[in-house]
C-alpha cells in the first residue's frame, strides 16, 4: 500500500506524469500533478496500533445481538436475507472458520477492516495533496474517531460499509484528480461489492453524481471542471459493472418481493423522528468533537482552495447525502463514511500550520509553535481515551451504565450465555417424555441467535423465531404440539397470544446489573399452541 504501488501509483491505469491516458486533457501543473510520498511507516504504524488494541479487547465482553444473528445467518448462506444482502453473514462464517467461533474470532475481519480504513483515510488525504504530517494526522484522526473504533470492535454491515465507502472515496478522488474516466469500471465493481453488503451505497451514488455534474470550472478556469469525467461511455460501463457484481442479490430481492424495502420503511416509520432530531449531534459525536475543527477546515478547503477545486464534489456529495438521510428518516450513521473524507481534506492545512513548512517556503522551521503541536497531540489523545471508554470494552461490565446511555450497543454485548442458561433452567422443567414434541421459541433474532450458539450446553433443541430471516428458515413441524418454551415476549404481545397455558418458569439475569433489552426478560413455559404451526407461522413474522 505504499507510494510505489497499488492505486496510489501515478502510473496506475496508464497514467504517466500529467497526461491521463484516455481520460481527457489536463493542464500541466493541474490536478494530475505528482503526489507527495506516502508516509508508509507512521500511517501503517497507527493502523497496526489500532488493530492491536482492537484485537486485544475483542473478546472482553461477548457477542452483540446482531453478531449472533449473523452467525446464524452464516449457517443458512443465501444470496440475500430480508434485512440485508449476503456479504456480512458470509464474512461471519469465514471469520469464525479461520479465527475461531468466539467473539474474538468473529470480529477478526472487523478488526482488519478497521485498520485498513485508517490507512485509506491517509490515502485520501494524500490524494488531496497532504504531505507526511497531513497524512499522519488523517490516519490519527480516523483512528481516534468514535465511529471507526466502534465499527472495528463488532462485525456489522456498517463495519464493511465504512471500509468499502472509504475505498470508493479514494477511487473517486483519483478519478476527479486525474480526469481518467477509466476508473469508472473499477468504481462500479467496488460499488457492486458494496451492494452485496448493504443497499445504502445507492444513496452515495445518488448524492455523488449530481455533485460532480454541478461542480463547474473554478474562477478564471476555462476548462470543463470535474463534470468532464461524466462524459463518454466509461460511466455507463461502471454502472454495468456494479449491476453485474450485485446481480445475484438483486435477483434474490426481486424474487422475494424486495423485502429490504419493507424493513427500511419500518425503520423510518418507527425511528424516523428520533433519527432526524439526533442527526446533526450524532455526526459530531460519531466523529469526535475534538476533530470538528479539522472537519470544518476540510469544508473550507474544498470550498476555497483552488488547488483542490477538482475535489469540491466530495463536500457537495456529503451535504446531499445528509439531506437524503434526513428525508428518508434513516439512521445518523448512514452518512458517516464521507465524513472521514472531508476530515482528510482538512488535515493538510491544519498540519501545515502546526508542523509542515508552508508550501513555497524555501527553508526555516515548520509551521506552528511547539505549544500548538503539543496541544493538537493532546486533543487527539483525549479523543482516543474518551471514545475508547465509550465504544470499546474498557470498563468492567458492571460499570457499563456510565457509558451505555451514550452508546447502548456496549450493553448489548453482555448477558447472552446467562440468557441461554435461564432457558436451560426452563427446559429442565419440561418432562422428558414431552421433549420430543417441545419447541423453544424466541421473539427476537438476538435471543434466537444466542440459543443457536449456546444451546448445546444445555441440551436445547433447535430454536425458532419469526423475527427477520429466522422466519424464512421455517416453522416447527405441526407434530411439535408442545410444550413451548417462550423467551422474552414482553415487547411482542402478539407472540404470547399464539400459545396457551403460559406461566413464567425463569428470568434472565446477566449477573452484572447491566440494563439491556434482555435483563429480567421472562422465560415462559406454555402447554401448547393456539393452532398448528403452519397456520400460526404467518402471524408470528415481524421485522422490527
Amino acid at each position: 500500500m505504499g507510494g510505489a504501488g497499488g492505486l496510489c501509483h501515478t502510473r496506475a491505469m496508464g497514467i504517466r506524469g500529467n497526461a491521463p491516458a484516455g481520460g481527457g486533457a489536463v493542464r500541466a501543473g493541474g490536478p494530475a500533478a505528482g503526489l507527495p510520498r506516502f508516509a508508509v511507516g507512521p500511517v501503517l504504524g497507527i493502523a497496526a496500533a489500532v488493530v492491536a488494541v482492537q484485537a486485544a479487547l475483542a473478546g472482553r465482553y461477548g457477542f452483540h445481538r446482531d453478531e449472533l444473528y449473523f452467525l446464524a445467518a452464516g449457517r443458512h448462506l443465501a444470496w440475500g436475507y430480508v434485512d440485508q444482502p449476503p456479504l456480512t453473514p458470509l464474512l461471519a462464517r469465514l471469520s469464525t472458520a479461520v479465527f475461531g467461533t468466539g467473539p474474538a474470532g468473529l470480529r477478526a475481519v472487523a478488526v482488519l477492516l478497521c485498520g485498513a480504513t485508517v490507512a485509506l483515510v491517509a490515502f485520501a488525504a494524500r490524494e488531496l495533496g497532504a504531505r507526511r504530517a497531513g497524512q499522519v494526522l488523517a490516519a490519527a484522526g480516523a483512528a481516534v474517531s468514535a465511529m471507526v473504533l466502534a465499527l472495528g470492535h463488532m462485525l456489522s454491515t456498517a463495519s464493511f460499509d465504512l471500509f468499502v465507502w472509504t475505498v470508493l472515496g479514494v477511487l473517486v478522488l483519483r478519478l476527479l484528480r486525474t480526469g481518467d474516466r477509466r476508473w469508472w469500471p473499477v468504481i462500479g465493481a467496488v460499488t457492486g461489492v458494496a451492494l452485496l453488503n448493504k443497499d445504502l451505497v445507492l444513496l452515495l451514488a445518488v448524492a455523488l453524481l449530481p455533485a460532480i455534474a454541478l461542480a463547474g470550472p473554478g474562477p478564471g478556469d476555462d476548462g470543463p471542471g470535474p463534470r468532464a469525467v461524466l462524459r463518454g461511455w466509461w460511466l455507463p460501463a461502471g454502472a454495468l459493472a456494479a449491476l453485474l457484481v450485485a446481480a445475484p442479490n438483486l435477483y434474490w430481492e426481486a424474487v422475494h418481493g424486495w423485502p429490504q424495502l419493507t424493513v427500511a420503511s419500518g425503520i423510518s416509520d418507527q425511528d424516523g423522528l428520533t433519527n432526524r432530531l439526533t442527526f446533526v449531534p450524532m455526526q459530531l459525536v460519531y466523529l469526535s468533537p475534538v476533530l470538528v475543527p479539522i472537519w470544518l477546515a476540510g469544508f473550507r478547503r474544498l470550498r476555497d482552495d483552488e488547488r483542490v477545486r477538482w475535489a469540491r464534489p466530495l463536500g457537495y456529495a456529503y451535504l446531499v447525502l445528509c439531506g437524503l438521510v434526513l428525508l428518508l428518516g434513516g439512521k445518523p450513521y448512514y452518512a458517516l463514511p464521507p465524513l472521514l473524507l472531508v476530515l482528510a481534506a482538512g488535515c493538510e492545512p491544519v498540519a501545515e500550520r502546526r508542523w509542515e513548512r508552508p508550501r513555497g517556503d524555501g527553508g526555516g522551521r515548520g509551521g506552528g509553535t511547539r505549544r500548538e503541536r503539543v496541544r493538537l497531540v493532546g486533543l487527539l489523545l483525549v479523543a482516543a481515551l474518551v471514545n475508547s471508554l465509550i465504544t470499546l470494552p474498557v470498563l468492567p461490565a458492571g460499570r457499563l451504565a456510565a457509558v451505555s446511555w451514550i452508546y447502548p450497543e456496549s450493553a448489548e454485548q453482555v448477558g447472552w450465555p446467562e440468557l441461554v442458561a435461564a432457558v436451560g433452567a426452563g427446559w429442565a422443567q419440561v418432562p422428558p417424555e414431552q421433549r420430543g414434541r417441545a419447541v423453544v421459541f424466541a421473539a427476537d433474532y438476538g435471543e434466537a441467535g444466542a440459543l443457536v450458539h449456546y444451546g448445546d450446553r444445555y441440551g436445547l433443541p433447535a430454536a425458532y423465531s419469526g423475527h427477520m430471516s429466522f422466519y424464512d428458515w421455517g416453522p416447527p413441524p405441526d407434530s411439535a404440539t408442545g410444550p413451548v418454551l417462550l423467551v422474552h415476549p414482553a415487547p411482542y404481545p402478539q407472540v404470547e397470544r399464539a400459545f396457551t397455558g403460559c406461566r413464567q418458569v425463569a428470568e434472565v439475569d446477566n449477573g452484572r446489573g447491566v440494563a439491556n433489552e434482555e435483563q429480567h426478560a421472562p422465560v415462559l413455559l406454555c402447554t401448547g399452541t393456539a393452532a398448528p404451526w403452519s397456520r400460526l407461522w404467518p402471524r408470528l413474522r415481524h421485522f422490527y
